[in-house]
């Protein structure tokens, strides 16, 4: 038997086929466009996303040359937060407006009215924000009240995928934890925000757990495809849910962090825990029954990339002559600066900040900047300071009773040798990486597995198949250092939380 994982992201679609023992066998990523037809606004194309199903499964079939009989079963990972609505004849009424949109902060502003600042996040674990699904079907309602009139279904980006595949209208807990819509604690849909909101539930489809069959391949998929009539499609997860489990972030103690344009960190916890702040994201996880609690640093890989394209033309054009990657040879600069880069420190609020701060309107700052500084200084500062400011994420999640003493480094950023163990360092705890670096692919893979039973459980599928490449141990001395820069950092936004709001209404 094999398993196949489809990754429905942003900038395209990734399938992946895996043995039992977690191994990639094909993958096959097809892109598709962004559209921006206004300032902030972020839209995609539902058809796209099947296109670039289709294709990608049909190529890691052929890549493999694994029969569409062996496939086992199939799980859809993807984007997050993405409104499709369809009409009476399920055809999609509007682009999708997906998470990275940003219009709507009136609908959120009458979210928080209509349902109260304390009860959202007592229901839905988080206040009312604008990436989310909920204020973007509201401002249909208040925009486009004739496509809202057609409205007959809302789905999330993998979840339309999974109707076009099997013809089921479904989602799963870890994803419609997502849309500001499901009671959180009780992992159904909330009656209470629904009234209020006036958003009639039928509208939205049955929820499942993320390893539960949802439904199976039709028989027009498998003609087009290669895949067999009714192989089984579980529910999958969200895109970092799916991480998780693809990291074998599955019990208690257990967390990632992930260095992609923003940086994340995603701790499981088999206890729900809300901060009543809402500073962090709760959310239902993949493993039925439990929860993760995530904090997000906006700008950590963007950062260095901002550093990189601004200050290191020559490092890019050095590396390309070398034939190695730029961050390569800026890793080798950075780790020439001692802890502290000579008392200069950088607030990586470059688009404003969620984790711990929630504020739109604060921005990048370099602290302490002095004739003894050069470019190298600036760049080892950067990579502290995002550093610092996911640190500051896992601070929270302790105020919260979540502890972490398993880590795992994720994306881009993740593949940084300095960076890694500047988080070690900073965390005080061991910081592993993988073979396996499907992360999602994988994860929704094994969540399709267990839904077959080729595995008992989503921990017994990734005791199978996820394995530790390295890991690097905290250096005491380098701990002590870090700390005393560290609380420094902690002050700085609080002291220019207030001229962060001057210069926003200059």
């Amino acid at each position: 038997m094999y398993l196949i994982g489809i990754d429905l992201g942003t900038s395209g679609t990734k399938t992946v086929l895996f043995n039992l023992e977690g191994q990639a066998l094909a993958s096959h990523t097809v892109e598709y466009p962004l559209y921006q037809p206004q300032n902030g606004w972020a839209e995609q194309d539902p058809q796209d996303w099947y296109d670039a199903a289709i294709q990608s499964i049909k190529a890691v079939l052929a890549k493999s040359g694994v029969k569409g009989d062996e496939i086992g079963s199939i799980g859809i990972s993807g984007q997050m937060h993405g409104l499709v609505m369809l009409d009476k004849e399920d055809q999609v009424i509007r682009r999708s407006i997906i998470w990275a949109d940003q219009r709507t902060a009136k609908e959120c502003v009458e979210m928080t009215e209509k349902v109260g600042a304390k009860r959202m996040i007592d229901i839905t674990a988080n206040p009312a924000m604008t990436g989310f699904t909920a204020s973007k079907i509201l401002w249909v309602k208040n925009n486009e009240p004739e496509n809202y009139e057609k409205c007959r279904h809302i789905l999330l980006p993998k979840d339309y995928l999974r109707f076009k595949l099997t013809g089921e209208l479904a989602t799963e807990v870890s994803d419609a934890s997502g849309m500001q819509l499901l009671d959180i604690p009780a992992r159904k849909w909330s009656d209470e925000v629904l009234e209020k909101l006036d958003i009639d539930k039928s509208l939205l489809a049955k929820v499942y757990e993320s390893p539960e069959v949802t439904g199976s391949i039709l028989k027009s998929v498998a003609d087009i495809t290669g895949l067999k009539e009714g192989t089984p499609v579980v529910g999958g997860a969200g895109d970092n849910a799916a991480a998780a489990v693809g990291t074998g972030v599955v019990r208690d103690g257990k967390a990632f962090t992930t260095i992609g344009t923003s940086g994340v960190v995603f701790a499981h916890t088999s206890q729900i825990s809300i901060d009543p702040k809402g500073r962090v994201h709760t959310f239902c996880c993949a493993v039925p029954g439990c929860w993760h609690v995530m904090g997000v640093t906006q700008s950590a890989g963007l950062s260095l990339k901002w550093f990189r394209d601004n200050f290191c033309c020559s490092e890019m054009e050095t590396a390309k002559g070398m034939g190695v990657d730029p961050y390569y040879l800026m890793d080798q600069q950075a780790a020439k600066i001692q802890i502290g880069a000579d008392k200069l420190l950088y607030l990586p609020y470059l688009m404003g900040e969620r984790t711990p701060h929630l504020d739109a309107d604060c921005r990048g700052v370099f602290f302490g900047l002095n004739t003894i500084h050069t470019k190298t200084h600036m760049l080892r500062a950067v990579l502290e300071g995002v550093a610092y400011s996911l640190r500051n994420c896992v601070d929270v999640l302790k105020e919260m009773d979540v502890n972490v003493n398993d880590m795992m480094a994720c994306g881009g950023g993740g593949t940084s040798a300095i960076w890694r163990q500047m988080l070690a360092d900073l965390y005080g705890c061991g910081v592993k990486t993988l073979e396996n670096r499907e992360g999602p692919a994988l994860g929704v893979a094994l969540l399709a597995g267990v839904g077959v039973g080729a595995y008992k459980s989503v921990e017994e599928a990734c005791d199978a198949t996820v394995k530790i490449k390295g890991v690097q141990e905290p250096i005491p001395e380098n701990s002590r250092e870090y700390e005393k820069f560290y609380q420094l950092f902690l002050s700085l936004y609080p002291a220019l939380q207030n001229e962060y709001k001057k210069l926003a209404a200059l």
